[in-house]
């Protein structure tokens, strides 16, 4: 601790021989006084701006923080204490951690669904982040208002549309062509170009073959155009005049993108792409498990291969004695998504001065 002596903050006056306080001290001293009050004060004149984070909070605090006190499952055993409360199991270590890596019958599971989630999620990430930008691009060069707007909206609305929808959707697009029913439009049309027929008589949806295909085209559909919101708000953020010196110096089009707008949206694009990479192991649980077709026919789960993911293995354990071993599963999956957003945004941070945090 440093030693604060008079003289570090007091005037001191060589006539009269005593300290006085300047007026910037003065405003200090008067601002640390009234700290709480003048916050106080300021709640209760904006309080209806305050009033509106309380259903946010909620939500957070239910649906974020509290279900974080049932993850003492997975260091606990459920077979001890009164069931049903946490609290009272008995610590059991890292063991259902330990079971994911060295049990016969549960990590050869483990491990498919792992690699099979983090393949889906690469993809994902491959084709889905980019799709958003190349959109707000292209939004940027459409002059006409209405139609960017009438555009903008056809994009937009997949997003609004509930996972069981898209789900049937996909399911009536790519059916089969068993049980007395005709294959589904897109099945006809991979029919014409030579599909594999066997693929077509299943389902493509359910073929090793076509469905993590079927899984990024479908996912494109539904989210690219509503993230692409974010970046062409920073499209249009960009200053008309460097548009003006560029076209001086003789750029066209995709030079002006190039040298102009792409730079000035880069933070944004770095910021988004920590974000998402933080959720790269957060694949749906709800649109795979959909699609993994249970229940719908002939061919129905041949896809498990390639569809079931961590969060599908948590749920097949979920009513069995080895639920602490899915709750185990999905946070180690949880952690490494973590330790992907600290990485990305140090590397991010180091390499361009744009960082997350």
């Amino acid at each position: 601790m440093f030693k604060l002596k008079c003289d570090d903050f007091l005037i001191y006056d060589e006539a009269t021989g005593t300290y006085s306080m300047s007026p910037e001290q003065q405003v200090r001293d008067e601002t640390e006084r009234n700290k709480w009050k003048n916050t106080g004060f300021t709640i209760l004149k904006d309080w209806r701006l305050y009033a509106m984070l309380i259903p946010m909070i909620l939500v957070y605090l239910l649906w974020k923080y509290l279900p974080m006190y049932e993850l003492m499952g997975c260091f606990k055993d459920p077979n001890t204490g009164v069931k049903g409360h946490v609290n009272t199991y008995y610590w059991n270590g890292l063991r259902y951690f330990q079971m994911l890596f060295t049990d016969g019958n549960l990590s050869p599971e483990f491990w498919r669904a792992f690699r099979n989630t983090f393949i889906t999620a690469f993809y994902g990430l491959l084709f889905g982040f980019p799709m958003p930008i190349i959109l707000a691009l292209f939004f940027n060069e459409v002059r006409s208002n209405v139609a960017r707007s009438i555009m903008q909206v056809c994009v937009y609305l997949p997003k609004f549309l509930s996972t069981v929808i898209v789900t049937s959707l996909v399911l009536i697009l790519f059916r089969n062509s068993t049980n007395n029913q005709t294959p589904g439009v897109v099945s006809k049309v991979f029919g014409w170009f030579g599909a594999d027929q066997t693929a077509i008589n299943q389902g493509l949806v359910f073929s090793t073959k076509y469905y993590r295909a079927i899984y990024i085209i479908s996912d494109l559909w539904e989210h690219a155009g509503y993230d692409s919101i974010v970046f062409f708000a920073a499209v249009i953020a960009v200053s008309p005049t460097s548009y003006e010196a560029a076209q001086i110096d003789g750029a066209g089009k995709m030079a002006q993108m190039r040298y102009v707008v792409i730079p000035s949206i880069l933070s944004t694009v770095i910021i988004m792409l920590i974000m998402k990479i933080g959720g790269l192991l957060s694949v749906g649980y709800e649109k795979i498990f959909l699609l993994l077709g249970q229940g719908n026919g002939e061919g129905a789960g041949s896809n498990y291969e390639v569809a079931h993911v961590v969060s599908t293995f948590a749920n097949d354990l979920s009513d069995t004695e080895f639920k602490a071993v899915g709750t185990a599963a999905e946070m180690l999956n949880n952690l490494i998504g973590m330790i992907l957003v600290i990485g990305s945004n140090s590397i991010a941070r180091k390499a361009s001065d744009v960082s997350l945090y």
